[in-house]
């Protein structure tokens, strides 16, 4: 992992205005900062970002909200490189709206809004910003005031998101079996015609290897490829099986953290750490689908929950979604209000968030364990390893940011 080697961020030296400051709250810049997962694009967040710059403009005082998209990178190779790309991002950008702004380092308050594997990216950038402090007691910076993780899988995609894909592939596969035979058919007329058919013209491209067998292949792995892709991530495309090896390779190194169980534990730890010793507020929301009888008598979810009386427990709350019809189109969709029936609380959750994070880093609010955006409606089930089901929570009214 790299560092970033940088001296303790100096304020300015006090003034006389300084009086005033209880009077004369000095402006800041809140800088909501969003990072897309795996296979994300500039688009995954939708219109996402400016509502919630409106709810915190109306709802924070003496402060100038901006959203900005960290720009879309290739979430391929290993996570420690991207880790550095947006650290790097982050630092310049930071830098340039703090001197833009006539304010000194630490003015400008940042919240990191991670999606899917954009939360693991936000998670360790932090991690990395902390531990690289030039000693214990100088301030972080930037000024990183929350980290906010929407379907994040901090310990791994659930195992019924892969159950569930196989059983999609499979009843495609039973639809085409009703072709079987004309297919098999063509395939024998199409041997038995090879030899006779003339050679290609001079102006056509000669195929690869790949491309060859790159169509029978999908018909015949298409269900075994599907369900790894969905494990992998959830967001492969079908032309993406017809780009060779190596790319799927360059790929799975990307996602392969998510296999690293002892790694996803002690990420997860060191952020409830950097919560209780730097006042970095750490949040992960989670889609969760309710029950849907007779097909489906319990929640579902994306991401593995954590376990029962565990640490990081209080630092998971559910999104209930109840019109996406399966964990991946739910974790997709997340940000549209036609694919999520639960996006305006969604926003009004994460608004409750970073309001409470930059309050606690005015000193005026301590860290309070956020409210669920909405309870899943599931009874508690006995707790089983990595395959548990949401309890259900209810706010309280004191807790929700009224409009």
């Amino acid at each position: 992992m790299a560092s970033f080697p940088r001296a303790c961020p100096k304020s300015p030296a006090p003034t006389t205005s300084d009086a005033l400051a209880l009077t004369k709250p000095e402006q800041e810049i809140l800088l909501l900062i969003y990072i897309h997962g795996f296979k994300g694009t500039n688009d995954t967040f939708a219109g996402f970002p400016e509502r919630l710059e409106h709810i915190l403009s109306e709802t924070i005082p003496h402060v100038r909200v901006e959203s900005l998209i960290f720009p879309a990178y290739e979430t391929k190779g290993e996570l420690d490189k991207a880790v550095v790309r947006f650290a790097d991002w982050l630092t310049t950008t930071t830098v340039e709206r703090e001197v833009s702004a006539g304010l000194g380092a630490g003015k400008a308050k940042i919240v990191l809004c991670g999606h899917s594997m954009g939360g693991l990216l936000a998670a360790d950038t932090l991690r990395e910003f902390v531990n690289t402090r030039p000693d214990k007691d100088c301030p972080l910076w930037p000024k990183i005031v929350a980290c906010i993780a929407y379907d994040t899988p901090f310990y791994g995609i659930h195992p019924f998101v892969v159950k569930h894909s196989v059983t999609k592939v499979a009843e495609h596969a039973n639809a085409a079996m009703t072709v079987g035979s004309a297919l098999l058919g063509s395939l024998t007329a199409f041997g038995a015609k090879k030899a006779t058919q003339p050679a290609p013209s001079p102006s056509q491209p000669p195929q690869s290897a790949w491309s060859k067998w790159a169509g029978p292949a999908a018909y015949a792995m298409g269900g075994a490829l599907l369900a790894g892709a969905a494990a992998g991530g959830a967001y492969y495309k079908k032309d993406d099986l017809t780009q060779g090896l190596s790319w799927a390779t360059d790929h799975m190194k990307y996602v392969g953290n998510l296999w690293d169980e002892a790694a996803l534990d002690q990420r997860v730890e060191a952020l409830i750490d950097i919560e209780r010793d730097q006042g970095v507020i750490f949040r992960t929301l989670y889609t969760n689908l309710p029950p849907n009888p007779p097909e489906f008598l319990t929640s579902r979810t994306f991401v593995v929950l954590p376990k029962y009386g565990s640490r990081s427990k209080a630092h998971f709350s559910p999104a209930n979604n109840r019109l996406a019809p399966d964990e991946i189109q739910a974790h997709t969709g997340m940000f549209l209000a036609s694919t999520n029936d639960g996006y305006y609380e969604l926003g009004l959750a994460s608004a409750k968030i970073i309001r409470d994070a930059v309050l606690t880093s005015r000193g005026i609010a301590k860290i309070a364990r956020t409210p669920s955006p909405s309870s899943p409606t599931s009874p508690k089930k006995s707790p089983r390893r990595r395959t548990r089901s949401p309890t259900k929570e209810t706010p309280k009214n004191e807790d929700l940011i009224q409009f």
